[in-house]
């Protein structure tokens, strides 16, 4: 596998406001300029990934899934998803789903921590008919368990004209009963803000971004479910946070906005 360090990576760079060391110059660079135009944004990928972890914690501890179907998972981070779940349940069994090249070899990595309840499937979250038709995710559907669809922080990287909210009604309705969806995504209402980071986000990436959305934009996700624990999406900081050690967001220029809800 070729890697292309001319241009930066989503992952990578969400790999590296986590503190992470899979990425490189090119990614930090990109990440200098986006901390200058939205300093919240480390804070920003820490609270998130902390509440990807007490989603799955809580779907595993108090609704009883033991099956995850990770969309747009990026570069494994500990804990990841299946460590969380296989914490309450050890037979808890994840499918990670991503489409970067680099993801997919590090997946394929730590499938050697248990390659028989976890895989990665090499898809693009948007062909909805090519994950549901694959081995991995047939397996996962074998016998109408309820599973838990996550797309966390991943929904601004679908463009408008791709139907992001088409795309998670198409899920939620392929979805055994009783199952439900963890969903965050980038938002703001501030407009200008929201066009700066989209404009140098597009352009870092050769187009392939969607955009920043507005906080009534992101509640369209939940139309037809059931949020959890609170009322509708919420800064995923305070969605069930049981105290006050855990990452917050302090600053709101642009926030993770989501939640945890029930496929009705």
């Amino acid at each position: 596998m070729i890697l292309d360090l001319s241009k930066p990576s989503v992952a990578r760079m969400y790999d590296f406001l986590l503190g992470g060391t899979d990425n490189y110059q090119v990614d930090r660079d990109a990440c200098e300029v986006l901390l200058r135009m939205a300093p919240s944004s480390r804070d920003l990928a820490r609270v998130n990934r902390a509440f990807l972890v007490r989603a799955v914690r809580y779907l595993a501890s108090e609704c009883g899934i033991r099956r995850f179907l990770d969309h747009g998972s990026g570069l494994p981070t500990r804990p990841n998803v299946h460590q969380v779940a296989q914490e309450v349940a050890a037979s808890s069994e994840v499918v990670y789903i991503d489409n970067d090249p680099v993801v997919l070899a590090h997946g394929r990595m730590m499938l050697a921590e248990d390659p028989l309840t976890t895989a990665v499937l090499h898809a693009d979250m948007r062909d909805t008919d090519e994950i549901f038709s694959s081995a991995e995710v047939k397996r996962l559907l074998r016998d109408d368990s309820p599973v838990a669809a996550l797309f966390v922080s991943v929904l601004h990287c679908i463009p408008d004209e791709d139907d992001p909210w088409g795309l998670i009604r198409e899920v939620a309705q392929r979805l055994p009963r009783g199952s439900y969806m963890v969903i965050s995504q980038l938002a703001s209402d501030d407009a200008g803000l929201r066009t700066r980071i989209t404009d140098f986000m597009q352009d870092i990436t050769n187009r392939q971004w969607g955009r920043v959305r507005s906080l009534s934009e992101v509640s369209r996700f939940f139309q037809g479910l059931q949020p959890l624990e609170s009322d509708g999406p919420v800064e995923v900081s305070r969605w069930k946070s049981d105290h006050d050690l855990g990452p917050r967001q302090r600053t709101q220029e642009w926030i993770e906005y989501g939640a945890v809800a029930r496929v009705i």
